[in-house]
């Protein structure tokens, strides 16, 4: 069982930085899969970055370039640096993590970037 809870979001003006934080807790040793996804009022989820299962960095074409997925293995927790930021990125930010029998997701932080 894992447990993943987000934090970072908030209000920020175009341009601006925000820097997500998901803690993960819990049988950590079975993931598989970590990364972030984002959902607007309206929209479908979609994945925003991710670490897959060799440990490579996968990126929408949307944030490459802005956006950086990192991580702190001795923390279990994994972080969204995210740069230049515009107001299509509104959007709650949600944490996920697959394991072989299932996935898990945190509750979501809201990030507002006004114009």
């Amino acid at each position: 069982q894992v447990q993943l809870v987000e934090s970072g979001g908030g209000t920020v003006q175009a341009g601006g930085s925000l820097r997500l934080s998901c803690a993960a807790s819990g049988t950590t040793f079975n993931i598989n899969v970590i990364g972030w996804y984002r959902q607007a009022p309206g929209k479908q989820r979609e994945l925003v970055a991710q670490f897959d299962s060799g440990g490579r960095r996968n990126y929408a074409d949307s944030v490459k370039g802005r956006f950086t997925i990192s991580r702190d293995t001795a923390k279990n927790t994994v972080y969204l640096q995210m740069n230049s930021l515009k107001p299509e990125d509104t959007a709650v930010y949600y944490c996920n993590a697959l394991t072989t029998i299932r996935d898990y997701w945190g509750q979501g932080t809201q990030v507002t970037v006004s114009s």
